[in-house]
């Protein structure tokens, strides 16, 4: 890790991440058509495969700059690949921060310098100097046996506000010692995220830069993953999954302004995509997330949310509760409702809303955080 000097604070705002030759990598990254080159450029490098190197910038999303942004961009890929040896698409890039200022070339330069070098730093250090409003280093880790030999994965990831990703949430980074091919490991955090990183919110605003990236140095020389039939694949898959629910857990978690962590379960939907669609509907409420902010069962907000989805429901048949309490049941209030025991599971920090909509098989979960003045006096001078 390094100091660029992106912005004005007193640490490192450069990571550097050195990868083993023949690494596999995969991402996915936003959809926000507002991307930024970094974005643009890691779409065109995941499709070659391989990786020799990771570089995230933190305190300048260098988004919205157009030529002398991508500019930027491409002088640190060239001046890492020429350290390396390697060819150019191997290095991937990160910036994340204010949008609408190009990254400053001598002070990528300089900071690629001395993030080249610089001494191995811990994941910890790693993870709080790609931060921008996180509060804390977020990190995790799984193992799988994998063709009789323990593989790992360890992963960190930066992200605390502008989450509402459709992909992937802001800067992930995730490293295993696995054997596996791209083209299968792009398979499978395609699936882990569909069910992690893409049902969260804070905010419902969705990033011009968010990125996940896999990447699989094969150290474990286990037989190489390629296919659903391979030793060890559900293991593998099971544990990516597992990491990346961590650390779409610990975004939320520390969602900006954030005191409550919402589990939102929805049953009975007529798909699972249309459950997750309606899921989010509720988590992105600014009405519902005040009223858990404020410890209010109201679940009238609750059944507008869900009727403003936009997906199958029936008023009649919707059915709504609080930690395992149902309030109202196939679309009436129940008669013998005690509010009681829901007044005491909305003072806990960990909160979950269920609804079964009562129409079909679909299931899923979304998670999300309440909404504070926290947040609005994070936001009103985020520049500053």
């Amino acid at each position: 890790m390094a100091r660029a000097g992106y912005k004005d604070w007193g640490r490192c705002d450069l990571t550097y991440v050195e990868l083993a030759e023949g690494t596999a990598v995969a991402g996915v990254f936003t959809r926000n058509v507002c991307c930024s080159s970094e974005v643009e450029l890691g779409r065109i490098g995941v499709q070659q495969g391989r990786a020799r190197a990771l570089v995230v910038n933190a305190g300048n999303s260098n988004a919205f700059t157009g030529y002398r942004g991508r500019e930027a961009v491409e002088a640190i890929m060239a001046q890492v690949a020429g350290h390396l040896g390697c060819p150019q698409d191997q290095v991937f890039v990160s910036s994340t921060g204010v949008i609408g200022v190009p990254l400053p070339k001598d002070k990528a330069r300089a900071g690629i310098e001395a993030a080249l070098l610089a001494e191995p730093c811990s994941w910890e250090d790693a993870a709080n100097t790609i931060g921008t409003t996180d509060t804390f280093a977020k990190g995790a880790m799984a193992q799988a046996v994998v063709d009789g030999r323990t593989v790992t994965l360890a992963a960190i990831i930066k992200g605390s506000g502008m989450i509402a990703p459709d992909m992937a949430t802001m800067l992930g980074y995730i490293f295993t010692d696995v054997a596996i091919a791209p083209a299968y490991l792009q398979e499978l955090l395609s699936a882990a995220n569909q069910r992690t990183f893409s049902c969260i919110t804070v905010d419902s605003d969705t990033s011009t830069s968010d990125t996940v990236l896999a990447f699989a140095t094969g150290a474990a020389g286990n037989q190489q993953i390629n296919c659903e039939g391979c030793p060890g694949v559900d293991a593998f898959a099971a544990a990516l999954e597992d990491v990346c629910r961590q650390l779409a857990h610990l975004v939320v978690r520390d969602g900006e302004g954030a005191q409550k962590f919402i589990a939102v379960s929805v049953t009975g939907a007529v798909s699972d995509d249309s459950a997750r669609r309606v899921g989010l509907s509720i988590a992105n409420s600014p009405l519902v997330k005040t009223a858990i902010a404020g410890e209010d069962a109201n679940w009238g907000r609750v059944v507008m949310a869900v009727g403003k989805a936009g997906e199958p429901a029936d008023r009649d048949k919707l059915s709504i509760g609080f930690g395992g309490t149902w309030a109202a049941r196939e679309g009436q209030p129940l008669a013998d409702y005690d509010e009681t025991p829901v007044a005491a599971h909305l003072k806990g920090q960990d909160i979950s809303i269920e609804v079964d909509l009562g129409l079909g098989e679909g299931r899923a979960t979304v998670w999300t955080c309440d909404l504070t003045h926290g947040y609005i006096s994070i936001n009103a001078d985020y520049r500053s």
